[in-house]
């Protein structure tokens, strides 16, 4: 029996997203035995002179005056010198300057002892209409994407890695938008396929993926009734995650600064981002969480998102069409665009910035400053600048 899931109603809906010194240590130019002492010269000494011509007796008290002086001078130093030869202003201080803690490359959030940001990382591609209900894992997600598909629809990239569900879906096919999407974090997209212009694509960007359509035994139909044939892949995170060794942490995904941390805005409890004529997502503001008030997650496996935040991007057509005769929309994420960046009831207009599809994203204020996005779970929304808008209140 299907979980219950969340839909908001379309109608009714909100209105219009330690330091060493830098002092220079005293130099000694004698490296022998102490000098003599202060007192008078030894009766070996006074016979020795007694030998000598009255020339060579004071050529040798100006040499042992000239030694005493240097005994001074060397006492008057600040830095004595220990057994290792180093002054003792020179020494480093014990105690060193504590280590930054890890953090998850995909939320900004502290790495608990015990776990590694090393960890793989996957980008899952889940169907987003009526027919994925219910959707599998997506509560467990670090980050989703939500880019437009041909039909008006929408598609999920849901970014893991803090956690590795063994159940996420339904999985559905890749598109050329997805090269923008995936390529700066370096890791795997999971996806039942894809078409043959977007796999050459994938190919030449040099953009990894593991597909249901290779064989791969991570991706299975679940064929338990709750989804047609069309939406029955589910992948196992959790299998694929065993079959790769040391990874490499990837890079922040999001330019993140601390948790809870934007100060100024507009308010912001009710977002509408709309995707195209006939997909709205309405978010709402729920304590300090924004939920999705008509998608297509069970209770108890909601995605609560710590920030929603839209950027307005450009479309272009793809050289085919889907198997209904739909033109496909490629969304451009690169280059740059207007944003908004909506977290705890506020509302910040910024410039998202991105030069290539391979680079990170940045996100710079009205003012030229660098915005830095509060660490926690992100839900962004690649709204088209061509039928696409975002309001709210």
């Amino acid at each position: 029996m299907c979980a219950s899931v969340r839909r908001g109603p379309r109608a009714g809906s909100p209105a219009p997203f330690a330091d060493v010194s830098s002092r220079s240590p005293c130099i000694s130019g004698s490296e022998g035995a102490p000098p003599p002492s202060c007192g008078g010269a030894p009766s070996d000494f006074e016979e020795f002179c007694t030998h000598r011509s009255e020339k060579n007796v004071r050529r040798m008290r100006l040499s042992v005056a000239a030694t005493l002086a240097a005994s001074v001078v060397l006492a008057g130093c600040g830095g004595l010198t220990g057994t290792d030869g180093t002054s003792s202003s020179e020494r480093p201080s014990s105690s060193a300057p504590a280590a930054k803690p890890e953090t998850w490359p995909l939320t900004g959030l502290p790495v608990p002892d015990g776990r590694s940001p090393k960890s793989p990382a996957y980008i899952v591609k889940i169907d987003n209409t009526a027919a994925s209900a219910p959707q599998y894992g997506i509560g467990k997600a670090d980050m989703v994407v939500e880019e437009l598909v041909e039909g008006g629809i929408t598609r999920l990239a849901a970014f893991f890695q803090s956690q590795l569900p063994s159940k996420v879906g339904p999985v559905r096919s890749m598109r050329l938008t997805d090269i923008g999407v995936a390529k700066p974090l370096g890791a795997e997209i999971v996806a039942s396929g894809a078409a043959p212009v977007t796999l050459d694509g994938l190919a030449k960007a040099g953009q990894k993926f593991v597909s249901f359509d290779s064989g791969n035994p991570a991706l299975q139909r679940l064929l338990d009734g709750s989804h047609d044939s069309l939406h029955s892949v589910v992948a196992n995170l959790k299998k694929l995650a065993a079959e790769q060794k040391h990874p490499a942490r990837p890079v922040d995904y999001l330019p993140f600064g601390a948790k809870g941390a934007m100060s100024g805005g507009k308010p912001a409890t009710s977002i509408d981002a709309r995707m195209s004529a006939g997909r709205t997502a309405h978010w709402q503001l729920m304590g300090h969480k924004y939920i999705l008030q008509n998608g297509y997650m069970p209770d108890g496996d909601v995605f609560k998102a710590d920030t929603v935040i839209t950027c307005m991007v450009t479309t272009s057509l793809a050289p085919y069409l889907d198997p209904a005769g739909n033109p496909v929309p490629i969304s451009h994420f690169e280059g740059k665009g207007q944003a908004v960046i909506f977290h705890d009831g506020k509302a910040v207009r910024v410039t998202w910035k991105k030069p290539t599809v391979g680079d990170t994203v940045t996100f710079v204020t009205a003012s030229g400053k660098q915005f830095k996005v509060p660490a926690g779970h992100t839900w962004l929304h690649l709204v088209p600048t061509s039928g696409g808008g975002v309001s709210f209140r």
